[in-house]
């Protein structure tokens, strides 16, 4: 499969980060803006002269799990994690053997109110993302223990464009739009075209005020099935 290639790393050899194919052919026009020139040089530098995450290879983690065709649901999320070992290219997801973050124990514990099933001890959602679930964060990397130090350098306008993307050029699609940032995404989506579920953000300053007891995970099933689409193994 052809895939389009851009550098980032902290060797001089510079790791390869590869993009699905059908997403290099929406998001190509990025890649040749001035404003991702500047990003590309930003990260660069920044993975080269401190520790940042996630891992090189796993920056577009979420567009390689997820083909752009394959997209069915999109989680939208701001940040990767800042502490070692988290990160891996996936909204609120870390990896097999990992303690689950406060904010991803609260979306298993709303799965297991909504459905009646408990969610597995892995906070790994790779499982999620290879049945169609976007599992994006709007800005894709982060300095080591500084939350939201590569924000404001141009991941938000790429993101950007890649939920402008999904929103024209696919239908049927489930947004999980949660907290007041990622709501503010919604202006980008036909609500005649795709289901958009906002609520309050899972972390436990707010999951009291209103995720909690959202329903998302059973709204969006029944609008995959309601579209001839297979549902979501949560």
């Amino acid at each position: 499969m052809r895939e389009n290639n851009y550098i980032c790393g902290k060797t001089t050899t510079m790791a390869r980060v590869k993009i699905e194919e059908k997403w290099g052919q929406q998001l190509a026009a990025e890649f040749e803006k001035p404003y991702f020139t500047a990003l590309t040089d930003f990260v660069r530098q920044e993975y080269a002269t401190t520790q940042c995450y996630p891992p090189g290879s796993k920056i577009f983690n979420a567009f390689n799990t997820t083909p752009f065709d394959q997209v069915k649901v999109v989680i939208l999320g701001q940040d990767p994690y800042h502490e070692p070992g988290q990160a891996m290219g996936l909204s609120f997801s870390v990896p097999d053997g990992v303690v689950l973050p406060p904010s991803l124990r609260n979306i298993y514990t709303e799965i297991k109110d909504e459905l009646g099933i408990t969610p597995p001890a892995s906070g790994d959602l790779t499982r999620w993302a290879r049945q169609g679930v976007l599992l994006l964060n709007a800005t894709l990397t982060v300095r080591r223990g500084l939350a939201g130090s590569h924000q404001r350098r141009g991941w938000e306008t790429f993101t950007d464009a890649a939920i402008n993307a999904l929103a024209t050029q696919r239908e049927h699609l489930v947004f999980l739009l949660w907290g007041s940032y990622a709501g503010a995404k919604a202006q980008f989506i036909d609500p005649a075209r795709h289901l958009i579920l906002r609520s309050p953000h899972p972390s436990p300053l707010s999951a009291h005020r209103g995720f909690f007891g959202n329903h998302h995970f059973q709204l969006c099933n029944e609008y995959l099935t309601k579209w001839g689409k297979t549902p979501i193994e949560w």
